[in-house]
C-alpha cells in the first residue's frame, strides 16, 4: 500500500443529489468555486469563524434538467477524534492511502433560495404521482393472444371422446377378453387394457378390481396383473 499521502488532512463533504448528478454529467474539471472567509463571532465579539461558500459552475446550472441553486454554504462539523476516517483509492492493483478526514461538512443551499424551494416542490409532486395510470386507447390493440389449452385438459377431452365411443359389453365377454390378454403378457397399463377391451374406463376398473391386483410399489408400478388365484386357469 502506498502511504505517502497518509498524513494529509481531508474534508468529507455531503452534497445534495442534484449536485452529484451535474458533476457526473460535467465534461470539464472545473465544477465550481470555493471561497473561505473569516467572520467575527457575533456573541463574544472576539475570535472568528469560517464562512465557506461554494458556487456551482454556470454551465452546470444551465445544463440541469430543472432549475437548481447556484450558491451553497458549508456547515462544518469537527470530526470526532474517537472516529477516525481514512480515504483510500485504487488504481488497478495498487492501493493508496490518500489521507485522514479532519473536517466534516454538509453542503446546503440557502433556506430562502427560490430555485431550491421550487426544486423541493417538484420532487414532492413527482413522488406523489402514481407509477401506473389509466390511458384511454383510440385504436384497437391486438396484443392478447389465446393461450394453448392445458395439457391435462387435452388428455381429458381425448379420453372422454374415446370412452364415449366405447359401449358397455357383457361382463363375461369382457372377462374372457382380459384373460386372453393376460395369457400373452403378465402386466398391462390401464390405457392398453382400454384399447384391448374397448370398454369405458370406470366400467373396466370395476371388473379389474375383481380379478386383478394394481401394482403401486414394485418394478411394475401402475400396472395391472391377475390375482394369484386366477393365474393358473383352464382355457
Amino acid at each position: 500500500m502506498d502511504c505517502v499521502n497518509g498524513k494529509r488532512g481531508l474534508w468529507l463533504v455531503k452534497v445534495p443529489k442534484y449536485i452529484t448528478v451535474q458533476w457526473y454529467k460535467s465534461t470539464t474539471a472545473d465544477v465550481g468555486k470555493l471561497s473561505i472567509s473569516k467572520v467575527v463571532a457575533p456573541l463574544s465579539g472576539s475570535g472568528s469563524e469560517s464562512d465557506i461558500r461554494f458556487v456551482l459552475n454556470d454551465c452546470l446550472v444551465q445544463n440541469a434538467d430543472d432549475r437548481i441553486p447556484k450558491e451553497h454554504k458549508f456547515v462544518i462539523t469537527n470530526n470526532n477524534n474517537a472516529q477516525k476516517l481514512l480515504v483510500y483509492s485504487q488504481n488497478g492493483d495498487k492501493l493508496c492511502l490518500e489521507g485522514t478526514v479532519v473536517e466534516r461538512a454538509e453542503c446546503r443551499p440557502s433556506n430562502n433560495d427560490k430555485d431550491y424551494m421550487q426544486l423541493k416542490k417538484l420532487a414532492i409532486s413527482r413522488a406523489s404521482q402514481p407509477l401506473r395510470t389509466v390511458k384511454q386507447l383510440d385504436r384497437v390493440v391486438n396484443t392478447y393472444k389465446p393461450v394453448s389449452d392445458h395439457k391435462n385438459n387435452i388428455e381429458f377431452n381425448n379420453r372422454k371422446k374415446t370412452e364415449g365411443k366405447n359401449m358397455r359389453t357383457d361382463k363375461e365377454k369382457v372377462t374372457e377378453i382380459l384373460f386372453k390378454a393376460f395369457e400373452k403378457h403378465q402386466y398391462y397399463a390401464i390405457k392398453d387394457l382400454v384399447g384391448i377391451t374397448r370398454q369405458p374406463l370406470a366400467y373396466l376398473k370395476q371388473i379389474l378390481k375383481e380379478f386383478c391386483n394394481y401394482n403401486v410399489t414394485n418394478s411394475h408400478k401402475n400396472k395391472w396383473e391377475l390375482k394369484p388365484e386366477y393365474r393358473h386357469y383352464k382355457e
